[in-house]
């Protein structure tokens, strides 16, 4: 580990989530993460915050760096690794974060072999609560493997994965806090509507949905066995899964997901 250095193009939420979290975590060295952003005042941010290295160039970065996280949005992700084409060489280990983007495509647009680690991060990651998906190409090497998922697992959980399956994958981790939020604002404006304080009504939502992520996760009942533990015959509870069943409430999020990733594969192409 320590002859690798890290470096981050990009310094927007989730790279300087990941960041945090490894430095916060000793998972790896302040002193060997180089960041680049054309924003470079958010980058001195976190660099008075994390004692990171803050570099001026692309070019800069790959002079200095073996692992590149590649931390932009899937529209920029051509016009970056053209910028770094020139300059790379199949010793850099490259990992990206963007959603629909594949192995392939980095390969490709590089023109060069290099080892390449596929993650599917989500914004929990920034209070070190993430859920990851990660995957990589033959030849990432286990060590280096090791080491991403011990980056990820700095500021959450990891989940090895194909990559068949890692833009289906984004609407089940990376996409879905968006769905949970608005269940939660859903919940929150028909307590307020009840007379329920806000700030009540948010506290008691926050806890229940935490709870009940430890029953699915902890209690080792099925998602179908804990909706009946709730739903007691004649009572409150069916009243309100009749309405959500009579309203399509299963189909709507099956389809919510398998729009989530159809959009990611036409991010790939």
């Amino acid at each position: 580990m320590s002859k690798k250095i890290l470096g981050f193009v990009g310094c927007g939420n989730m790279a300087s989530a990941i960041i945090n979290g490894i430095v916060k975590s000793n998972t790896f060295p302040a002193n060997k993460i180089y960041v680049y952003d054309i924003n470079q005042e958010k980058c001195n941010i976190l660099k008075s915050k994390t004692g990171i290295n803050v570099v001026s160039s692309i070019n800069n970065l790959a002079e200095n760096c073996n692992v590149i996280f590649l931390a932009v949005k899937p529209q920029n992700f051509a016009e970056v690794l053209a910028s770094l084409k020139p300059i790379v060489n199949e010793q850099i280990l490259f990992v990206s974060i963007a959603a629909g983007i594949s192995t392939a495509f980095i390969i490709k647009n590089l023109e060069c072999r290099c080892p390449v680690v596929r993650t599917m991060p989500n914004t929990p990651l920034l209070i070190g609560e993430g859920a990851t998906a990660v995957c990589r190409t033959q030849n990432v090497s286990d060590e280096d493997f090791l080491l991403i998922q011990s980056i990820f697992s700095s500021c959450g959980t990891v989940t090895v994965l194909k990559e068949s399956q890692m833009n289906a994958v984004i609407s089940v981790n990376s996409s879905s806090p968006a769905y949970i939020y608005l269940f939660a604002k859903s919940m929150l404006d028909s307590a307020v509507k009840q007379g329920i304080d806000k700030d009540t009504a948010l506290k008691l939502i926050c806890q229940t949905l935490l709870g009940s992520a430890e029953m699915l996760l902890k209690s080792g009942y099925t998602p179908e066995e804990l909706i009946k533990m709730v739903s007691s015959p004649g009572g409150t509870t069916l009243e309100a899964l009749e309405v959500l069943y009579s309203n399509n409430f299963e189909q709507i999020i099956d389809e919510a997901m398998k729009a989530c990733t159809n959009r990611a594969n036409e991010l790939g192409k």
